[in-house]
């Protein structure tokens, strides 16, 4: 998950996934410059978060936990 600490959407994705079980990663945007350039070349330019990137390559910006279940699914 690209993210930054002051993110409230972010925090509760993170919060949701916990609860969960759903393992992830913290990438902080601000603190790791080419996760910011990864993070605007998905978001048309933008540096929006948070943004989840699967083992597929496609990326999901501020999903819902629903949106996050069904994409690990389908990539199971």
């Amino acid at each position: 998950m690209y993210s930054t600490p002051w993110c409230g959407y972010c925090h509760r994705l993170r919060g949701q996934l916990d609860r969960e079980g759903i393992g992830y990663e913290v990438v902080d945007i601000e603190q790791d410059p080419s996760a910011a350039d990864l993070v605007m070349k998905v978001n048309n330019g933008n540096q929006t978060v948070p943004t989840l990137v699967y083992s597929d390559g496609s990326a999901q910006t501020n999903p819902s936990l629903r949106q996050v279940k069904d994409k690990l699914a389908a990539l199971a």
